[in-house]
């Protein structure tokens, strides 16, 4: 019996999908449930599971290709052998008796579990016996042949090229990559950015957290970092500046009344901006739960769409990479998205001395067409009145 296997059914926005990699070739023997192909969209990679047992008689498209949802993409036979094994018996039936002479019954038991017929492997022992040091030395050279061929494609991506060669490399783009542009074209040519500066003295922060991280790490199981303090403070601040949390469809304004904020997180494909849901309502760890369960997840290709759809702002530190100062691009349909930096002593003046405090320049990127550049500072102000006491923030004041 003959089983389709078809692209699953791709969410609303995202038109199409485009074949990444196919983890299994005609022939090939697959069971329910194990991972046949990846096809990569605008946000994510999806995996399309075996639907049962059986053997891939057929593949339709190869990778590179462009698929649609429901599209058939292979075909796989059910409740037939492969053809490596379906030819095995009739083998096995000649020359059974031969082999078992020919070789020990833990030699046998070698070549069974590594796929191996008698016929690959040249015997040095008596009479042309197979040893299992034939055995152990043919996976070996094997191995070390599929090395050089196994890695190329990849590492010619990311590898410079030699100096002085005049070597050109031409690569296609992502999906993510180019989806990433797309937006960003978008956000500039249909939004009036503007961004407003600040900086902030996180002396009070580094303190709390050398005085609480080991505490908090062993209560909670996570790290106390930055960013659940930053995203504490940017929540109070959007309820005090509304129209920060706010967007922009056609000639309406959107209002949110809850918080759901965006954290970018750099991955090798790209840049994707996983969502904090209901950030107002989590504490500091369920935070920092929330980031290093995506990050992780970003870094392994196993986001979902629903957990990068929505966001009503986004944070983006770009300080982990040495940024100083840049201007971030807002994330549409939202109006604002706040820059991180990177940390760095710098000599302010305290009650009239000179001190050294560990300073960070903070960027608000934001849409002129809600947000007047008054609410702009103000928003920032308060971001930064309330990293430089974090009292404030249990406070509410």
């Amino acid at each position: 019996m003959s089983i389709e296997v078809k692209v699953p059914a791709l969410p609303e926005s995202v038109a199409d999908a485009t074949i990444a990699t196919w983890h299994k070739k005609v022939g090939d023997k697959v069971t329910r449930d194990e991972n046949m192909v990846d096809l990569e969209t605008d946000k994510v990679v999806l995996e399309v599971p075996a639907p049962a047992d059986g053997v891939l008689t057929e593949i339709l498209f190869k990778e590179g290709a462009t698929v649609t949802s429901g599209e058939l993409l292979a075909r796989i036979e059910v409740g037939v052998a492969s053809a490596d094994t379906a030819s095995a018996p009739a083998k096995d039936d000649e020359k059974n008796g031969e082999d078992e002479q020919a070789s020990s019954p833990a030699v046998r038991r070698m070549m069974a579990e590594n796929d191996l017929q008698p016929s690959q492997i040249k015997g040095s022992g008596k009479e042309g016996r197979i040893t299992k040091e034939d055995v152990v030395s043919f996976i070996t050279s094997n191995r070390k042949a599929e090395k050089p061929t196994a890695a190329p494609a990849e590492v010619s991506k990311q590898q410079p090229l030699p100096a002085g060669s005049r070597e050109e490399r031409r690569v296609p783009m992502s999906r993510l990559r180019a989806k990433v542009a797309e937006r960003l074209l978008q956000a500039q040519h249909n939004a009036a950015i503007l961004t407003t500066f600040n900086e902030v003295n996180l002396q009070a922060v580094m303190d709390l957290r050398a005085e609480y991280k080991d505490s908090f790490e062993k209560k909670h199981g996570v790290k106390l970092g930055f960013m659940s303090f930053f995203t504490k403070a940017v929540v109070e601040s959007l309820k005090r500046f509304p129209a920060v949390n706010a967007s922009v469809d056609e000639q309406d304004i959107v209002y949110h009344g809850y918080y759901d904020v965006g954290i970018a997180v750099s991955t090798e494909r790209g840049l994707v901006v996983p969502v904090i849901r209901d950030a107002d309502q989590l504490s500091m760890a369920e935070i920092e739960q929330a980031i290093g369960d995506y990050a992780g997840r970003a870094r392994q290709g196993r986001l979902t769409m629903e957990d990068m759809q929505g966001g009503t702002f986004t944070i983006t530190n770009g300080g982990v990479f040495g940024s100083l100062l840049a201007t971030p691009i807002i994330n549409p349909p939202q109006t604002g998205i706040l820059g991180m930096h990177k940390i760095q002593d710098r000599p302010v003046v305290e009650k009239g001395q000179i001190v050294i405090r560990p300073m960070m320049y903070l960027a608000l990127s934001y849409d002129h067409r809600l947000i007047d550049g008054k609410d702009s500072v103000q928003f920032l102000v308060s971001v930064k009145e309330l990293l430089e006491d974090p009292s404030r923030l249990l406070l509410n004041v």
